[in-house]
């Protein structure tokens, strides 16, 4: 007579071995839990094995073993005919997502969800399918792929719709969004936004999925520069992200950080950052990201580009690989040196070009080039002489105001006139 298998006592002990760092162990268990033929399933080993899966997949992801995940993801398959589809598909994205916490493994998610697709075709379980090809949207999205993305995203919003899925809805209005900024086009982005924030209104929406729709809400209003609005959005998604205190949150709590610090900056209240960095939430987010927008605070309060110049060398991958980022600070450096140039050349009529790069500490292509643009933009009145490597600044001229003064009278005269006749006509009559 076989003896009934005690799954608590087992996840006890397994969980007593992840304890004791014997992480070899704890795996050989809880795959004895998923891979324990029970029968007809009862409530109790169902949320065992469902509870030894998710275990199994954070220890592969410990261990950073994408592999073994993906196996996982395909050796669970047969155990979903016992399980509710709400909770197979929870089961599959929560192997996806644990695959997208190890670096380096976009192409391995983009393969196991279009594999897990084909899977849930022919199964016919249109709940999964539509929630991988979701998750698969986004890592277009991530991939660059904006064509595949958008396309994707076109074709599940028709088919969601019809089925009223509002949960499903807001999370690919939210992709849609970010697709649509990733190309520029801002008023599709804030439409798609305002999508996901009306379906996400008429439903119960989790605290992270709240707090990514506040930091794109922030995004598109710091693309408007209403910063003002955009700080706020910023800090409630920085609260959210934070309060949730999960592993998977800290990159976008630090990503939500930055953004608060470059708004400060971009409204001149540079002297707060120092403030914010100092708060309770901000103190464990410290390190190279924090430090980098610490740098561009340094340097926008000295009115440096050297000091600006070296923040962007020194922090490179966390100042312009960022798109955001990047887009404001590019802004914020062109700002500053257009103001730095009119102080430079303001008590000359005439002057070097290579002088003035000299003075800027920059090269002397990249002043002209700057030069020109300002003339271009009627920022300056000049002309360059790239013949004597100069540049000729014009006195600004008074605008003669004769002519236009000339016509303004003779228009007042015409009404004088015109009142006098009208009042003659009537004393007449």
């Amino acid at each position: 007579m076989q003896v009934p298998i005690n799954f608590n006592e087992l996840l006890k002990e397994a969980q007593t071995f992840e304890k004791n760092n014997q992480t070899d162990q704890a795996i050989d268990i809880y795959n004895k839990i998923i891979n324990t033929d029970v029968g007809k399933r009862k409530e109790g080993a169902i949320n065992a094995i469902e509870e030894a899966i998710y275990k199994i997949a954070q220890l592969y992801e410990n261990q950073k073993r994408s592999q073994d995940l993906s196996k996982l993801n395909e050796s669970v398959r047969p155990l979903f005919k016992d399980l509710p589809k709400a909770k197979t598909a929870k089961i599959v994205r929560t192997i996806i997502e644990h695959i997208g916490n190890i670096p380096n493994t976009l192409d391995s998610q983009i393969e196991i969800c279009k594999e897990s697709i084909e899977w849930a075709t022919r199964e016919k379980r249109t709940f999964l399918r539509q929630r991988i090809e979701s998750r698969l949207a986004y890592l277009f999205y991530q991939r660059k792929e904006y064509d595949a993305a958008l396309k994707l995203t076109n074709n599940l919003i028709r088919e969601v719709r019809r089925l009223d899925d509002k949960a499903l809805l807001v999370e690919i209005h939210l992709v849609e969004s970010k697709i649509h900024h990733a190309l520029h086009d801002p008023s599709k982005a804030r439409a798609a936004l305002t999508s996901s924030r009306t379906a996400a209104n008429a439903i119960y929406c989790p605290p992270l999925l709240q707090a990514e729709i506040d930091l794109q809400s922030g995004i598109l209003h710091a693309e408007e520069k209403d910063y003002k609005t955009a700080y706020s959005y910023f800090y409630e998604a920085f609260e959210g992200f934070n309060n949730l205190n999960r592993s998977e949150t800290h990159q976008m709590a630090v990503t939500t950080l930055k953004y608060l610090l470059l708004v400060k900056i971009m409204t001149n209240n540079a002297e707060e950052v120092q403030a914010l960095l100092s708060s309770k939430n901000a103190l464990k987010y410290s390190g190279q990201e924090v430090d980098s927008m610490r740098a561009v605070t340094n340097a926008y309060q000295d009115r440096s580009l050297y000091a600006f110049d070296q923040a962007k060398q020194e922090y490179k991958s966390q100042l312009l690989d960022d798109p955001v980022i990047y887009t404001h600070l590019s802004e914020l450096y062109d700002n500053l040196l257009e103001q730095h140039l009119q102080r430079v050349i303001e008590p000359y009529s005439r002057v070097q070009i290579s002088h003035v790069a000299e003075l800027v500490g920059l090269t002397r292509d990249r002043v002209e080039r700057k030069l020109s643009q300002m003339i271009l933009d009627k920022k300056l009145n000049g002309i360059l002489d790239q013949g004597k490597d100069c540049l000729v600044v014009f006195e600004e001229q008074k605008a003669d105001k004769t002519y236009p003064s000339a016509l303004s009278t003779v228009d007042n005269m015409n009404v004088v006139l015109d009142s006098l006749f009208e009042r003659a006509r009537q004393l007449t009559k």
